[in-house]
């Protein structure tokens, strides 16, 4: 599969637009651009939003989302047992996961196609707080009532997920306009250097790694990025260094000819 020029840029575009499909599509079109470019940023980056971050990476900002904080009950009446949700506020979580950072942001770690599996199925999603098994008694003796809580967890609705798949899908279109307007017109490949700045400016990224790297053209072609493109080469007698070369002889036999004229 080749996603070269202006045809690679219009299929990340139809696919970043598209709502109806699957954002996976659009990040791997941005993936393979990433690495035709060699950008390794936005390569790590489009490949983190499809499958998913690790639950001791850094998340990025959007990627925490405001979520309120749940416990589940199981009363015990009679021989039934209901299980009850209730809403807790974040003062009433053990210290330990306070001093920790857990508070009413949840962090969202699913790849775009959990996210939108997790959408379809049109309720609130559940995620529990890392490591609160190990302050399950506590939480039990804080809110059982002599009942057991079976979980701690953020509740965390479809419509903020909903958000930050539509952030993802913002930054992949206005990546597609930051190409676009760093091509002059007619042309037709976008230079990695092009790709660079473009991700810099839609995803404060750093840069690619060198000024000499591939182009994501079609024939698989490279070029020089970073420089403009070369000139054609001065006639000899306009080189610096022939000048002062040719200079510099003429002064010699002139030194020359006015020592053999003293002699005389």
């Amino acid at each position: 599969m080749t996603t070269a020029g202006i045809e690679g840029l219009d299929q990340l575009e139809r696919a970043a637009l598209d709502e109806d499909a699957s954002l996976a599509t659009a990040l791997r079109q941005c993936l393979l651009i990433a690495g035709h470019a060699h950008h390794e940023e936005l390569r790590a980056w489009a490949l983190k939003q499809l499958t998913g971050y690790g639950s001791g990476e850094e998340l990025p900002l959007f990627r925490e989302v405001a979520a309120s904080l749940e416990v589940t009950v199981q009363p015990h009446q009679g021989r039934r047992r209901l299980e009850d949700n209730r809403q807790i506020s974040p003062h009433q979580i053990p210290q330990e996961l306070r001093d920790r950072g857990f508070g009413e942001l949840a962090p969202i770690r699913h790849g775009v196609g959990e996210i939108e599996a997790l959408i379809a199925m049109g309720w609130p999603v559940e995620i529990t707080l890392p490591g609160a098994v190990e302050y399950m008694e506590q939480v039990t003796d804080t809110f059982g009532n002599g009942s057991n809580v079976l979980s701690l967890h953020w509740r965390v609705p479809v419509t903020t997920l909903r958000q930050v798949l539509d952030h993802i899908r913002t930054r992949l279109t206005q990546f597609v306009a930051e190409v676009r307007a760093a091509m002059p017109e007619g042309q037709h490949r976008p230079y990695p250097a092009q790709i660079g700045s473009a991700a810099r400016n839609t995803f404060s990224f750093s840069g690619g790694t060198g000024p000499t790297v591939i182009n994501i053209a079609a024939d698989g072609g490279t070029a020089s990025v970073n420089d403009p493109a070369p000139m054609s080469p001065n006639p000899w007698w306009h080189r610096s260094s022939v000048i002062w070369t040719a200079t510099a002889a003429v002064a010699a036999i002139a030194g020359v000819i006015a020592t053999v004229v003293v002699a005389r």
